[in-house]
Formats: structure tokens, sequence, C-alpha cells
């Protein structure tokens, strides 16, 4: 069943290192079936805190998304993430 990767950033401490992040993205999804669904820079919130942007990805399988997620090539990229920003992560099942 289809899965969805979402990432919600809080907040960008470190605009420098964020963009090592972003090199280093596009070579974690090499060789694997993931659909870039939403990318919002700017996203309207509704309810709740804001929030500066949400990424939605879509992969064939809860296993596939978790199988990239902990792959060496972003783990790498996850790691200058981790220290530029504020993110939330998680996983969920599609319908």
């Amino acid at each position: 069943m289809t899965a969805y990767a979402i990432f919600i950033r809080e907040r960008l401490r470190d605009p420098e290192t964020i963009k090592k992040y972003y090199e280093k993205l596009p070579h974690s999804f090499d060789g694997r079936d993931v659909v870039r669904r939403a990318n919002q820079a700017t996203p309207l919130v509704l309810e709740g805190p804001a929030i500066e942007s949400v990424v939605v990805l879509e992969f064939p399988t809860i296993e596939a998304a978790q199988d990239w997620y902990h792959s060496d090539a972003y783990s790498e990229a996850r790691r200058y993430r981790n220290l530029s920003a504020d993110y939330r992560a998680f996983i969920v099942e599609g319908l």
C-alpha cells in the first residue's frame, strides 16, 4: 500500500548548511520509486503554530519509505538537515 514520507520544517537555523542537504538529497532517490507530491515553501497554516515548509514524498510501500529514510545516501544528507534546521518527519500509510 502507498506510503507518504512527510517533512515539516519548523525553523531554519543555518541557511549555508541546508545547501549541503539540498545538494546531497537528489542522489538519495537514485534507483528508487518515489514521487514528490508536495513541496510548499510557504504553506498556508490553518491551525497550530507556524511552519516554514512541507514536503510530501510518495513511496509504493511503508517498507520502501523506511528503506530510503535509513539508506546510507539519505543518512548522509539528513545529517546536514539536522544540523541546519528543526524538522518533524514521519511516514503514513495511504488509503
